[in-house]
């Protein structure tokens, strides 16, 4: 009925009042690949963990992890640790905070039932947060869920780019799809094309999971004047004909995420192919991406664009106050999950030796005593599934660019309200200029000075999260 997948889980884990069963699928999701049978990933992560550091002693790095980050924005593994320990201290603190609400909530349940009571553990960390974030926020999702339509979402992103980039789309019927579901839209910018976009939205049998930007063509000017082929590809469960589908708050800010991806291959406006659109440094790529889901928020566009599938009115405000106030809500369990994660990928590269057989399960019993991880959260991906880190070099010792990134995105959403806003045109050039177009074409580091006048400031990061700030 459940399956071993993050999409039926979590929910599983959130709403299921059978405490007994909610161990049995959390012991189940948690231990992927780590069963001690013919599946079990333990050895093979200990051979790769050898087999590269060999190949960066080869190349004359002290480790994998100084390799992988050499040609990065951090450059060194001491800078990504230090910035993820600044956030870590008060990211534990703050779950902390937040299993004391679920303990008191339980303890409260459980006086009334007349039951035992009993301490909160990790299969149980979902279910009582959902209880608490009822509590306080009183959210129905499913209420918000009903302003917001895909089409909608889509006319909304089309809508903020065009206010933000002045860019237009126009839909396309005469140009061949791999799918009756995908539709290509001409990106044009006075009357000129910029490239084109396709969007794939549906969930269908062999189609990954997920929701990802890919560009099938790059834009250059090396070979000719050559605009970029992008597309954005998602897994919406496709309704009945005329039924419009309805996405979550989150859902939607993935969408125009994944559409920052697309914007940032579309914008591109470099030589080479090599260095245009997304082709960046990777603790970089993911900030134009977080840079655009700020606009997904905004009274001008959900004004416009969230309005319910029946009436065609639109959120009322202080239902967005609450989405909005919920916002930092469970904040400590959510980056504590991915730090853990994050520290324990750059941990074991850096500890990795090409003579030395590491237990990837005991490595993460020591690295989790060693930062002080709450027993109520485990790392988000466990490392007999860290399919991010194992599968490929792509994340290896590079987990930590999510949070790289969030900093860079907090710095830069503090410049757009110093200028005036998110639609303030001044800002909306400078981020253009300064970032989406140039690509890999200058040092990332570089581009965001341009942006901001200075380095990144990192407690914009601790601000936005609702951190304290030391």
């Amino acid at each position: 009925v459940f399956t071993n997948t993050r999409s039926s889980m979590e929910p599983f884990l959130s709403y299921s009042s059978r405490r007994d069963l909610r161990e049995k699928g959390w012991r189940m999701w948690v231990n992927r690949g780590n069963n001690d049978d013919a599946r079990d990933n333990k050895q093979t992560i200990s051979e790769i963990l050898r087999l590269r550091a060999e190949r960066a002693q080869l190349l004359g790095y002290q480790s994998h992890a100084h390799w992988m980050i050499a040609n990065n924005m951090a450059r060194t593994p001491d800078a990504a640790l230090a910035l993820m320990l600044k956030v870590w201290k008060a990211a534990a603190a703050r779950a902390r905070e937040e299993v004391a609400d679920m303990q008191a909530l339980a303890d409260e349940e459980a006086d009334r039932a007349g039951t035992p009571r009993f301490k909160i553990e990790p299969w149980d960390h979902r279910y009582f947060a959902e209880k608490v974030r009822l509590a306080k926020y009183a959210i129905d999702q499913n209420e918000v869920k009903q302003y917001l339509q895909l089409d909608k979402m889509r006319e909304g992103m089309f809508w903020a780019a065009n206010q933000v980039y002045r860019l237009e789309f126009v839909k396309l019927n005469d140009v061949p799809v791999f799918h009756p579901d995908v539709t290509v839209y001409e990106v044009r910018r006075t009357g000129q094309r910029v490239g084109l976009w396709y969007f794939d939205p549906y969930a269908r049998k062999g189609k990954r999971s997920g929701a990802w930007m890919t560009d099938y063509r790059a834009q250059e000017r090396f070979k000719g004047d050559i605009t970029p082929i992008v597309s954005n590809n998602s897994n919406f469960v496709k309704g009945q004909p005329g039924e419009p589908v309805l996405v979550s708050w989150d859902d939607a800010n993935t969408m125009f995420h994944e559409f920052g991806h697309a914007l940032h291959g579309l914008l591109s406006n470099v030589s080479y192919p090599s260095l245009s659109g997304t082709n960046v440094k990777r603790d970089f790529v993911e900030f134009p991406s977080q840079v655009n889901e700020y606009w997904f928020s905004t009274p001008e566009l959900l004004s416009r664009f969230a309005v319910h599938y029946q009436t065609g009115k639109p959120i009322p405000q202080e239902l967005v106050d609450k989405v909005l106030a919920a916002q930092n809500f469970n904040q400590g369990f959510a980056t504590v999950e991915y730090l853990a994660s994050a520290l324990y990928d750059m941990k074991i590269h850096l500890a990795a030796k090409t003579d030395l057989a590491i237990d990837p399960a005991d490595f993460e019993k020591r690295t989790m005593a060693e930062i002080g991880c709450p027993p109520e959260i485990v790392m988000r991906h466990r490392p007999t599934q860290f399919s991010h880190v194992f599968s490929g070099d792509g994340y290896s010792a590079g987990y930590y660019v999510y949070i790289w990134a969030d900093a860079m995105t907090a710095d830069v959403y503090e410049g757009f309200m110093e200028k005036g806003g998110l639609y303030d045109q001044s800002a909306c050039k400078l981020l253009e200029d300064a970032i989406m177009s140039v690509g890999n074409s200058i040092p990332p580091d570089e581009a965001f000075r341009r942006f901001r006048g200075r380095d990144v400031d990192t407690d914009a990061l601790m601000r936005d999260r609702g951190f304290p700030v030391a």
